[in-house]
């Protein structure tokens, strides 16, 4: 369960305050829309850390208390907090209890970037957890029904696809696209699919295939071969992930594929 699901579960048997970040000027540590919620004892979700955060529970816990109803603060990141980052924030204060529970689930949860990942072997298994507490709607396609796990994070859809490309049809517009399938003949498929795709609706803004230089020397040609311009090759990324990070477990490579995908948003 997510913090954002546990928060709400709290709010069941006690009332809370959600402290919403509403407006930022200069350096700051979070953004506008940013939000956590504060119990008598404990909290969820992070508005930044440090002294800000501090103060912000406390004026939280003074609000759950009774002893002032202010609904609006304003914190100066400057040596009166001891952080110096320099900007600004206004803070919003709000009681809320069970009955809010339905419109906070929507206010907390993050707005999802559609992701299609082709491939349920190693790397796959351990992009899924990677990507779990990030902004990434993940659809996990496989050809091979009993490859995915029982137990998988929210957020994540697992779906068998035999032929494995028939997938790319329908997938959501603005999808990034991972492919790592068990075969190089079905990464080809899907790379085709993905191209074509590309050729009729420009409307999948990554492609990444899992592979070495050689790999990729291989497929271009191929598809060169088939009939796809350099241009439309280029858009496809291989190898795949954030460069400088050279190993090859699979829990680094997804690491590092997970830090590209946040580079795309």
């Amino acid at each position: 369960m997510n913090w954002i699901e546990q928060a709400l579960q709290r709010l069941n048997a006690e009332i809370a305050v959600v402290v919403t970040v509403m407006a930022t000027q200069g350096s700051v540590p979070r953004g506008p829309g940013t939000r956590m919620v504060v119990f008598a004892q404990g909290e969820a979700g992070t508005i930044g850390g440090g002294h800000l955060e501090f103060q912000a529970l406390a004026h939280a816990r003074l609000w759950l208390s009774g002893q002032t109803t202010q609904a609006r603060l304003r914190q100066v990141l400057g040596p009166s907090l001891g952080q110096c980052c320099g900007g600004a924030l206004d803070l919003h204060f709000e009681r809320v209890s069970a009955s809010d529970a339905a419109r906070l689930r929507e206010q907390l949860n993050p707005v999802r970037i559609p992701l299609a990942l082709f491939g349920g072997g190693h790397v796959g298994k351990a992009l899924v957890n990677a990507l779990a507490p990030l902004p990434f709607a993940v659809r996990w396609i496989d050809s091979r029904d009993e490859i995915f796990p029982t137990d998988v994070p929210d957020g994540v859809d697992c779906e068998h696809s035999n032929p494995v490309q028939a997938a790319v049809a329908d997938l959501a517009p603005g999808s990034r696209v991972l492919i790592m399938s068990f075969s190089h003949a079905e990464d080809l498929d899907v790379v085709m699919a993905c191209l074509k795709r590309l050729r009729e609706q420009a409307d999948l803004p990554f492609v990444g295939l899992i592979g070495s230089a050689t790999k990729w020397a291989t497929f271009r040609h191929r598809l060169e071969d088939r009939g796809f311009s350099a241009e439309e090759i280029a858009h496809i990324t291989c190898p795949i992930g954030v460069a400088g990070i050279t190993g090859k477990e699979p829990e680094v490579i997804a690491v590092a594929v997970a830090a590209q995908l946040l580079q795309t948003l």
